[in-house]
């Protein structure tokens, strides 16, 4: 198995995200850059772990790079 198809394993395999998190996660993938700690304060006052957080955060980051890619290679 290739490393991209590794990592499209992964993010396919990441358990979905609680409602919650939804305007943040779609915050990683339009404007990654923009994300501040008062986002993952917000989200850790919502009861979401920082393990959640994390491994959502990581899986869209990934899901948004390997779709820039395909949206290259094609």
């Amino acid at each position: 198995m290739t490393r991209l198809a590794e990592l499209r394993e992964i993010v396919r395999a990441t358990p979905a995200a609680p409602p919650v998190m939804s305007a943040y996660l779609e915050k990683v993938h339009a404007h990654a850059y923009r994300i501040s700690d008062a986002d993952v304060d917000e989200l850790k006052d919502a009861g979401v772990s920082e393990d959640e957080i994390f491994e959502q955060t990581v899986a869209a980051a990934i899901a948004e790079g390997l779709r820039r890619l395909d949206a290259v290679v094609e």
